[in-house]
């Protein structure tokens, strides 16, 4: 544990790898369509499961932690107050944390050889097909909540997860039990009601699934409740009564970067591609791409008060390149007519 520590690493355990009940979820999950986009998600088939067919040899699996609150950052629910303010999920405030934890858990693994011996394992860190949430579970590292984030009873849930697969029958920890009690707190918050019931997530529904993995076109009838959210949606954790033991981030570059955790939605849409390459790349925002940053960015700005400088940034992008941009510039443009007549009528 010193050594993960040393790496920046808030906690770590030790997995078994019996995930039956898991992956009969997950069968359902996907039968039921919820993946949406994310076809990814039936591909690897039962591999998600089986961490031994991902990497063969596998009997145990190292699960790592690490926060990611920036505590430097102003304060979520303030900022998801000021429709005019874009809000940015509070993990994608600093550097990419694949990045981050993927040359962290590379140099967890050297030290480990450097006392046992060489030995077989894989770095996953979100890009590998494994059930990371439930071998964190089985680790002892938090237990799955009913909004399917892991959850810790001492540090809630902000942070990342990581894993360290590995032919080393290491001594396994003890699953950690439950402690969501009678809450739904998480359910009710949800923007979209993408939380269909407890440990049931719709993600096609979802702010998150919307904003970063979804190419399309979102869904006219859901852009109202995306509020001010362009790039994710942090609501079911905020109202997470085990949040208030969170731990802010140590590791530096999770810290606030370009001004992203208050900024103008005028100004965001403003950026042009170049600049979204030079200040986004090294960010996690950066995958979505100039075109799914402007859509997300069109809705927030349907969704603010109109004002001048609204309509005027968004009337600049009329005649957008992209046919996507153009189309949710054009929902947006809309939104503000009833106000717009308004004002003219009394004039």
């Amino acid at each position: 544990m010193s050594r993960a520590r040393a790496l920046g690493f808030d906690a770590v355990g030790i997995a078994k790898l019996d995930l039956a009940e898991d992956e009969r979820h997950l069968v359902s999950w996907l039968a039921a369509g919820f993946q949406g986009d994310m076809h990814y998600m039936q591909r690897h088939g039962s591999m998600r499961s089986h961490p031994e067919e991902l990497a063969p040899g596998t009997v145990r699996v190292v699960s790592v932690r690490m926060n990611y609150w920036p505590a430097e950052a102003r304060p979520a629910n303030e900022v998801l107050s000021e429709p005019a303010t874009a809000y940015v999920s509070r993990y994608a405030l600093g550097r990419d944390y694949h990045k981050v934890m993927r040359r962290a858990l590379a140099r967890l693994a050297e030290e480990v050889a450097t006392e046992f011996g060489r030995f077989g394992y894989r770095v996953c860190v979100d890009s590998a097909p494994v059930l990371e949430k439930a071998l964190a579970r089985n680790a002892g590292l938090g237990w799955i909540g009913k909004h399917t984030n892991l959850l810790s009873r001492d540090a809630g849930s902000y942070f990342f997860l990581g894993e360290i697969l590995t032919d080393l029958p290491l001594p396994e920890d003890e699953q950690t039990t439950a402690h969501c009690g009678t809450c739904t707190a998480c359910i009710t918050a949800c923007p979209t009601q993408a939380i269909l019931g407890p440990y049931r997530l719709d993600a096609r529904r979802c702010i998150s699934y919307l904003t970063i993995e979804h190419h399309g076109a979102i869904p006219a009838e859901l852009r109202r409740s995306l509020g001010n959210r362009i790039y994710g949606c942090d609501d079911c954790q905020l109202v997470c009564p085990w949040n208030k033991f969170a731990r802010a981030a140590t590791h530096p570059d999770f810290k606030v970067r370009h001004g992203l955790d208050s900024p103008a939605l005028t100004e965001l849409f403003a950026w042009t591609a170049q600049q979204f390459d030079e200040r986004m790349r090294g960010s996690a925002i950066y995958r979505i791409g100039y075109e799914r940053w402007l859509r997300n960015i069109a809705v927030a700005l349907g969704n603010a008060p109109t004002s001048p400088d609204v309509l005027s940034a968004l009337n600049a992008r009329r005649n957008d390149p992209s046919a996507l941009v153009r189309e949710h510039v054009a929902w947006a443009l809309a939104q503000h007519e009833p106000l717009q007549n308004a004002a003219q009528s009394r004039t």
